[in-house]
């Protein structure tokens, strides 16, 4: 298609929506052909609203761009990316990765300076492609100022952006080596960051237009690139003007098309939601009405198997006891239902407080979870009658009720309770996958994973999980010998054995003995097969203050390698492992956790993991982790050291009916061996979250 043609089909667009309303909401920043807000082949000083969460693609006759961009804070985007060079293949050995071509990793950050003024524009820095081989690796700093239905937008650019070097590079004034640039190609996976703003610098702009059909958006960009040796081949570019289309097909869908460089067709589309915003109707019965009926103080058993019955049915609460002990009445159950807890504690105290024996002034509700005392809500009886009547117009009261740590029930003169079962077996799809793998880009596995827990007292848990096979891609692996760049031990890096020995695999099969220590005391000990591919003892002691932003927790562990043919049996590879954690929630950044580990890892590599964690109002988390250890790159291997992403979604978000339990997807561009933890069960941060809450 010319570009004649193609502004003519543009004009012909905008000339019949304009019979439409003018449509003045803005629609906010589209993603550009890399992911990311922005025009077309150049980024933007936009920001999308905190919580969006996009997934693009982009094609044409040279590349594939598969990306997903989530605006993490109000102030900064990130961004990874595929990129599926079309001209190139995998590798030039057919045997090993056939006719595959050629796939790039890259990650994007683009932090916010500062916001839009009446003068000044929206204006943001970032760096393009800085964890990979580096095919598109860029600095910039862009600003954008809207006017009516224009936004335009003007940068500065280096690298991929700024290779036209069509101005001097500033920096070089402040030093001569910031003129020159190493345009070699890292190695997958490594960080380049020492060529960050040098060589060549362009400026490049352009403007998006918000037509008076409100679908429809044009953008029309001028371009720093001029593609001299890029990695498709030098390709040819007749214009360093670029411009496009969007149109809105839904709320959540755009589709893209675009003429770039004067010879070339770019389509694409992007999905986006928000994960702010995400929500989803359940079907549940409704807390119970206040409509008080009191009895006497000594317990009648009907009522009480009434009120147990409706603390797990309607309150979520497994397992419940109800206890009195002088005027107090206790209630304890796991709670697995409400997210929030103190929806749980409502329904509770509404059940309670509809039954109420005689001489009762408070309530006490007391969460547990695997039989650890995690966290008691205490009411005032007299404070929560009132609420549950109302108040008058403007004498409202707050509920007098508070958490404090939990209480342990000894000497109770009356009490019951719904038996807690001893045996649990449970039954959950599983999907495994691997992207980016040189035998074929995408590899999956589909199974279910069969569960059983069996309380052989009330601290000591017998559990085991076992993994069927369904269907999967699996048998394309063909390599499965070392890496030939590093000199660690193979703690991880036969996945590939491990997944394609067996339609039927025991994960796990261990004896767990946790409880309770003292006050924000706990610890557990365990032994047995803990994982896919080690087995061992191992035990965890976390201190973790109620409703504190801080807790630290140490384990220590000696595993033994499971045997990949036999997993029953075990190869001749021990290890010790263990880490100290640090767990923070910063006060002044909402929603954030920060863990940090120091320890030895499987490898026997020493070092610190860090993972920063961000949770959106639906939530949803999303968070990326980084571990450094006392391995060089080099005996590391390709990719430097361990780092991921991961996103963990709350299943509320997918189900009819409200529960507590998660799915997490994680994203870790290579395996390796170097800076890898045990794949423990049970994790007392996790179990212990009522105590502060985050997940």
């Amino acid at each position: 298609m010319k570009i004649p043609s193609l502004i003519s089909v543009l004009a012909f667009a905008v000339a019949s929506g304009s019979q439409a309303a003018p449509y003045t909401e803005p629609l906010g920043p589209s993603q550009s052909d890399f992911g990311g807000a922005g025009l077309l082949q150049v980024p933007s000083g936009r920001m999308s609203k905190e919580g969006e969460f996009n997934v693009n693609f982009r094609n044409n006759d040279q590349y594939r761009f598969y990306s997903v961009s989530v605006q993490a804070f109000p102030w900064l985007e990130a961004t990874i990316r595929y990129t599926d060079v079309r001209t190139q293949k995998y590798s030039p050995y057919e045997d090993f990765s056939g006719d595959q071509t050629y796939k790039d990793k890259g990650i994007d950050l683009k932090l916010r300076l500062w916001e839009e003024g009446y003068w000044l524009p929206e204006t943001s820095i970032g760096v393009r492609d800085f964890g990979g081989t580096g095919l598109f690796d860029s600095e910039f700093i862009a600003a954008s100022k809207a006017w009516g239905p224009l936004d335009f937008t003007l940068g500065l650019g280096w690298g991929y952006l700024g290779n036209s070097g069509n101005v001097k590079n500033p920096f070089c004034e402040v030093k001569d080596s910031y003129c020159y640039r190493d345009n070699t190609h890292n190695r997958a996976g490594s960080f380049n960051g020492a060529d960050m703003f040098h060589g060549p610098a362009s400026l490049f702009g352009g403007v998006e237009y918000q037509t008076p059909w409100q679908p429809l958006r044009l953008k029309v960009e001028y371009e720093g690139n001029d593609y001299k040796g890029d990695f498709a081949g030098q390709l040819k570019q007749d214009s360093k003007v670029n411009v496009g289309a969007i149109y809105r097909i839904a709320d959540w869908a755009d589709v893209n098309i675009s003429y770039e460089r004067g010879n070339t067709l770019m389509a694409g589309f992007s999905l986006r939601t928000n994960f702010n915003t995400l929500h989803q109707r359940h079907i549940d019965s409704p807390p119970q009405k206040y409509n008080p009926q009191p009895q006497d103080a000594v317990l009648n058993h009907q009522v009480v198997a009434s009120q147990l019955t409706e603390l797990r049915n309607n309150a979520g609460y497994e397992d419940p006891h109800i206890q009195i002990k002088d005027k107090t009445l206790y209630v304890t159950g796991e709670q697995n239902r409400y997210r929030y807890s103190g929806d749980a504690v409502d329904r509770a105290n509404r059940i309670i407080a509809n039954r109420l024996p005689d001489g009762i002034d408070t309530i006490n509700v007391t969460e547990t979870k695997l039989n650890l005392p995690l966290v008691s809500t205490v009411t005032d009886v007299d404070s929560l009658k009132s609420d549950l009547q109302g108040y008058p117009l403007g004498k409202e009261k707050q509920l007098n009720q508070y958490r404090e740590e939990p209480t342990d029930v000894k000497g109770a003169r009356q009490g019951y309770y719904i038996e807690k079962d001893r045996l649990n077996f449970g039954i959950a799809p599983v999907l495994n996958q691997s992207i980016g793998g040189p035998e074929n880009f995408y590899m999956y596995q589909v199974g279910v994973q069969g569960s059983a827990d069996f309380w052989m007292t009330e601290h000591f848990l017998a559990s085991a999980s076992l993994f069927l096979n369904l269907y999967n891609n699996y048998d394309e692996f063909k390599y499965k010998g070392p890496p030939g760049d590093s000199t660690l031990p193979r703690v991880r890096t036969h996945i590939r054995e491990y997944v394609d020995n067996s339609d039927v695999y025991l994960n796990n099969l261990q004896l767990t003995y946790i409880d309770q220590i003292a006050d924000g005391w706990y610890g557990q000990v365990y032994g047995g097969y803990l994982e896919q591919m080690f087995g061992g003892v191992g035990g965890e002691v976390l201190y973790r203050p109620l409703d504190s932003s801080w807790a630290i927790g140490v384990d220590a562990n000696y595993v033994k390698q499971r045997d990949w043919n036999d997993p029953m049996q075990f190869v001749d590879y021990t290890a010790e492992t263990g880490h100290v954690t640090g767990y923070w929630q910063p006060r002044f950044m909402d929603d954030v956790l920060v863990r940090v580990s120091v320890g030895q890892y499987l490898a026997k590599d020493k070092g610190a993991t860090v993972d920063v964690a961000k949770r959106f109002d639906s939530g949803v988390i999303v968070g990326a982790f980084a571990t450094k250890t006392n391995v060089s790159a080099d005996e590391y291997g390709e990719g430097d050291f361990t780092k991921g992403f991961y996103i963990s979604v709350p299943l509320d978000l997918m189900t009819v009916r409200p529960t507590r339990s998660r799915a997490q997807i994680n994203w870790i561009p290579l395996t390796r061996d170097g800076g890898q933890m045990l794949g423990r069960k049970y994790l007392l941060y996790g179990l212990t979250d009522s105590r502060s809450p985050y997940y």
